[in-house]
């Protein structure tokens, strides 16, 4: 499973282009949908299954968030996930294969993204523009993410200066745009913060001015709305509040989603697989699932094959001391079995009475196999994963307000938890933002964005109290943002470009903290 880079030779490109040439897509709209469609089904194309199956495209990056934000894990039986070497926080370092995906896999997808940009006329017709405004926003989600990953932040085991001794305080990653030439790549540093957000801001209003154009209604691909959303996450990222709480509203109201329903999410056979009811998101595809390197044989519980299913029992969890922390009056409380002897015991709807007797106590039972099949993975694994949905810029719009005025901020998050989750919700924190940001995780459990909170707010991680459900030995605190959220950029990297050569983020050691 794991393997060092002088092990793992070339990585190739990958442009998934479903055979359009350069003059094919310069000249036919069918040629261009397909450029752009291809930046949906890259996300769930398997990176390497050979050497590291774990890598099984966006979703598996946001397990991997999910487990470092510790909002995730797997109680007794983790040994028989595919994500031992995060929960463990070894081999991450930038040695390492496991580091390589991280690293290649979004790289490839920004590239992707990039390269339709580039072979798209946007002068052929209005229905290009739609779809080089799509591309666009593929770019900016990945570049976002990838910022918000790599860029090292202050932290109790690590400073800011690179293995060699460098300062690499407030840089990010390097951005590929369309035109450079392969000298450029090849000494391309590192952007700062600044110049990062220059570049996805621009991308995102590039889209906002076009993305109209878009003659697909499919949420795979980005609309209005998502371009708005990604414009709340980047200003949450540079803590511009206000532009964030003013983007999350112009967001919620461009969207035809809505928050979903109790009836909706606690589905047995729909709940959360739907990737309709959400703003955005990628699909499964009958006859292209994998049986267990996709997202529903590691997220979903109720199934009897894959990593987390009964037959191998590593059911994935939510953090005893989170659920401990939600009320009993707030629906969102089924979506994870109820322990034996607490007030909601017997109240959790499965898709089957046997299989919900076999689940360890906190299980999720958020994400279901698509159409509630538990035997079948060419069925239960067509499902969809959500890379946004509505919920969450009511939270951004919340904290953003409340970083400006605790009241509205108070307020704003109390309308959305009586009118859609709880209606007896009184928020009576002292720290209102920590309350939101709370509500916010419950909601978004499981999507990969607790991680980016945490590091942004400078929030400890704890998987080491009583009555931890964490997988022993991995019991891992924290008294800052861990050092394992600031990523390693992959060694190749640094020998094939000398902008980056010597100025990578510092190692974390395996094991790096204390049980």
């Amino acid at each position: 499973m794991i393997a060092s880079v002088s092990l793992t030779g070339c990585i190739d490109e990958v442009e998934p282009t479903d055979g359009a040439t350069d003059s094919q897509v310069t000249g036919s709209e069918e040629a261009v949908a397909a450029l752009v469609g291809g930046l949906n089904s890259y996300a769930t194309d398997i990176w390497n299954s050979t050497q590291f199956p774990a890598s099984y495209g966006y979703p598996a990056l946001m397990m991997i968030r999910n487990i470092q934000s510790g909002e995730l894990c797997y109680g007794e039986n983790a040994n028989g996930c595919l994500f031992l070497n995060w929960l463990g926080d070894t081999y991450l370092a930038r040695q390492y294969m496991v580091n390589q995906f991280l690293w290649y896999y979004q790289t490839q997808y920004a590239g992707a993204a990039t390269n339709a940009i580039e072979k798209i006329d946007t002068t052929a017709s209005d229905a290009n523009k739609g779809y080089y405004a799509a591309a666009l926003a593929y770019r900016a989600m990945l570049y976002l993410d990838m910022a918000r990953e790599y860029e090292w932040l202050p932290n109790d085991k690590t400073q800011g200066v690179s293995p060699e001794g460098r300062d690499i305080t407030g840089l990010t990653l390097p951005i590929v745009k369309e035109g450079m030439t392969e000298e450029e790549w090849q000494n391309n540093p590192r952007a700062t913060r600044e110049e990062m957000v220059d570049f996805i801001l621009g991308d995102l209003n590039k889209a906002a001015g076009m993305i109209g154009y878009l003659n697909s209604t499919s949420k795979t691909m980005p609309h209005l709305d998502c371009v708005y959303g990604l414009m709340a996450r980047c200003y949450m990222w540079i803590e511009d509040y206000p532009n964030a709480e003013k983007y999350a509203r112009l967001a919620i109201d461009n969207s035809d989603s809505e928050p979903l329903t109790r009836a909706q999410a606690l589905n047995t056979t729909s709940g959360f697989n739907d990737i309709n009811q959400w703003m955005w998101g990628t699909q499964y595809y009958s006859g292209f699932v994998n049986n267990l390197y996709c997202w529903t044989a590691n997220i979903c519980n109720e199934i009897s094959y894959g990593y987390t299913g009964t037959q191998m029992g590593c059911y994935v969890q939510i953090d005893a001391n989170m659920y401990n922390r939600i009320s009993d009056n707030d629906w969102r409380k089924l979506m994870w079995k109820a322990p034996a002897g607490t007030a909601l015991e017997g109240e959790n709807d499965f898709i089957s009475s046997e299989v919900g007797e076999q689940l360890s106590d906190y299980a999720s039972l958020k994400f279901r196999p698509g159409g509630g099949s538990t035997n079948d993975y060419t069925v239960g694994n067509v499902t969809g994963v959500p890379f946004m949905r509505i919920e969450e810029m009511y939270f951004i719009e919340a904290e953003a307000a409340a970083h400006q005025q605790v009241s509205r901020g108070r307020e704003l998050l109390e309308s959305f938890m009586t009118r859609y989750r709880n209606p007896n919700y009184v928020c009576r924190a002292s720290d209102v933002v920590d309350e939101i940001v709370f509500q916010k995780a419950v909601e978004l459990w499981g999507e990969g964005q607790y991680f980016f909170d945490i590091k942004r707010l400078d929030m400890p991680v704890t998987e080491n109290y009583i009555g931890s459900n964490h997988t022993p030995p991995y019991l891992f605190n924290t008294t800052t943002r861990p050092a394992w959220m600031n990523w390693q950029i992959s060694l190749l990297e640094e020998m094939n470009n000398a902008g980056v050569n010597g100025y990578n983020n510092p190692t974390v050691p395996d094991m790096a903290y204390g049980q």
